[in-house]
């Protein structure tokens, strides 16, 4: 068999291992929950409460919460987690993923209240306990990838003249990939269930949809508030694993 028939072979295997049927779960879901809203005799309260307008506006809100605080944890945690993985300060990410976990044991509703006494409400401030409760998937990840490189790989590196740098951006990096795109995606999840909680200090998202049901007491708004983190959730974990596949170096 030629090689270009191999490598046909592999992108037709490749694509028919990427999950389709989870696109399927979600639009199954919104067109249940569709159905659910358009069979029911809605008063004004919720008639309001569930306009498109503020559904959608609720829906990017989350989005924006989300990306935000993802963007933040991946643009610290990444490097942080490469610094602590050099020998000079090795010591010291023992002490920076104990703190982590302690960060991650507190309830995100106590993060985000917390802030909300020292700093104020906003979407700032609700990004800021995002990020600070999904820190710790990108940390460890980061870390645990790097110091599970094999030294032989490393010392062949440095045995071909390559400087520190050089072997961290074309071997230790490369080689760790696999292991940081799992703690992003799983930080990106923690902050799509963690971001309904920002409703509570007015930033908005599907939370404020959720609350305002819980507040209402109306359970048409809560389970429609609900099911759309849930698809938005399902969504989100599809992409993520998608771009998994995309930014994995090949042979790994």
């Amino acid at each position: 068999m030629s090689a270009a028939a191999v490598e046909n072979v592999e992108v037709a295997g490749d694509r028919r291992s990427i999950p389709w049927m989870l696109p399927v779960v979600v639009l199954v879901l919104l067109a249940g929950v569709w159905a659910y809203v358009n069979s029911l005799q809605m008063d004004s309260i919720e008639t309001r409460s569930l306009a498109f307008d503020l559904v959608v506006a609720a829906v990017w809100k989350h989005i924006e919460l989300v990306a935000a605080s993802t963007i933040l944890t991946i643009a610290i945690g990444v490097p942080l987690g490469v610094l602590l993985t050099r020998p000079r300060i090795g010591k010291a990410g023992a002490i920076v993923l104990a703190a982590a976990n302690a960060g991650q044991a507190v309830p995100s509703i106590g993060v985000l209240v917390v802030l909300a006494m020292l700093f104020g409400v906003g979407f700032w401030m609700a990004v800021v306990a995002l990020v600070v409760y999904a820190l710790l998937p990108v940390l460890r990840n980061t870390m645990v990838g790097i110091r599970q490189v094999d030294p032989a790989l490393i010392d062949a590196g440095r045995g071909m003249g390559m400087s520190g740098s050089r072997v961290l951006t074309t071997i230790e990096l490369p080689l760790a990939v696999p292991v940081m795109l799992a703690g992003i995606r799983v930080a990106l999840i923690l902050n799509v269930g963690a971001a309904t909680l920002a409703a509570y200090t007015n930033a908005g998202g599907l939370g404020s949809i959720i609350s305002s049901g819980i507040a209402l007491d109306r359970m048409p708004v809560l389970i429609v508030g609900s099911m759309l983190t849930i698809c938005l959730a399902l969504t989100v974990d599809w992409l993520a694993g998608l771009a998994e596949r995309v930014l994995r170096p090949r042979g790994i």
